[in-house]
């Protein structure tokens, strides 16, 4: 995973989990809470920098594996919509 380019910035697409929902019955994982974006590491371009282009702390969030297959798509998965984090999306569109 190379992570998502925007324009001529690449980013790593990263899910928060709701901390305080244990696994579900089944295994099912914490939902959702939010997708946020972070640049890759200089050194380990497959990880996300310590913060999200929003301030947060990256270690606990999961990446997503969601990688654009065009140009014009969105920089979060489309099922996640509405819990993308509206202040990285309001970085990315500075860049």
């Amino acid at each position: 995973m190379d992570g998502t380019r925007l324009g001529g910035m690449s980013i790593i697409v990263l899910v928060e989990r709701d901390a305080d929902q244990g696994v579900g019955p089944g295994g099912a994982d914490p939902a959702v809470v939010a997708v946020h974006a972070a640049g890759p590491d200089p050194d380990v371009p497959l990880d996300p920098l310590p913060v999200t282009l929003c301030g947060l702390d990256t270690a606990q969030m999961e990446h997503s594996e969601y990688q654009r297959t065009r140009p014009g798509q969105r920089w979060y998965p489309p099922e996640l919509a509405a819990v993308r984090c509206l202040e990285c999306e309001r970085v990315l569109r500075q860049t």
